[in-house]
């Protein structure tokens, strides 16, 4: 499928789409991992627009700065100053764009790392968000000061379809903590599906491809994208309703 792709502002926000020729067939919200807009989000923005037909719309949590021109070093040290309230506000304001611009009255939204971690927590606080894809979320054991939403209190207030995909070996989000993300969705008072994958040996990020030199990460990266794009295209009502 041919598409174009940009940067673009939205109210004084830097955001990147990517979109089929033609009238998509929904929206996609993409909340990256620590890379920000890197190259490797693109592609997987690239990939759902060739997969679903959906725009694709990538949210800058570093507003300028991606792995593509600074180190991961120096990414790593703005963790600590990502304000969870600020950075809802924006990933709202992107929602804002994908309806207005895009003639959608849902958004799919996608995330990995920090990013899935807050796509449970936009969907808990915007409700045109139709569906959630979280791979590996960063809620780690010992919360850090600056994350003042509790994403597994959200996740248990949920009314849409949620998919989660947790790496057994995760080095920043203990079992335990997986569980309680785990409990919280399936005791929900909802008939919006659960869908939770288990990958034994996999490692947290293992969805980059820079990981992907360990047989266990590739593997779960190749079982789980093309059940995400299903996912989407079902849950996030990409498809128009002939379709």
């Amino acid at each position: 499928m041919a598409e174009r792709s940009s940067y673009l502002e939205v109210d004084g926000l830097r955001a990147h789409v990517t979109a089929p020729e033609g009238r998509p067939t929904g929206a996609v919200l993409l909340l990256p991992m620590i890379t920000g807009i890197g190259e490797q989000v693109r592609e997987y923005a690239r990939l759902i627009v060739e997969e679903t037909g959906a725009v694709a719309l990538c949210w800058d949590p570093w507003h300028g700065k991606s792995s593509d021109d600074t180190p991961v070093e120096e990414l790593h040290g703005m963790l600590g100053r990502l304000d969870d309230d600020a950075a809802l506000a924006e990933q709202r304001t992107l929602v804002d764009h994908l309806v207005a611009e895009h003639g959608v009255e849902h958004v799919g939204v996608i995330g990995w790392c920090l990013g899935g971690r807050f796509a449970l927590l936009l969907a808990a606080h915007d409700d045109r968000v139709s569906s959630v894809v979280a791979y590996h979320p960063t809620i780690p054991g010992e919360t850090p000061p600056n994350h003042t939403r509790d994403a597994i209190a959200a996740a248990r207030t949920l009314d849409v379809p949620v998919m989660v995909h947790y790496p057994g070996e995760d080095s920043i989000v203990p079992h335990h903590r997986f569980s309680a993300l785990q409990s919280a969705l399936q005791e929900r008072a909802t008939s919006a599906a659960t869908v939770v994958h288990l990958y034994p040996r996999a490692q947290h990020g293992f969805s980059d491809r820079g990981r992907h030199g360990e047989r266990a990460n590739a593997d779960a990266w190749a079982l789980s994208w093309p059940q995400t794009t299903a996912f989407l295209d079902v849950a996030a009502r990409l498809r128009a309703p002939d379709a």
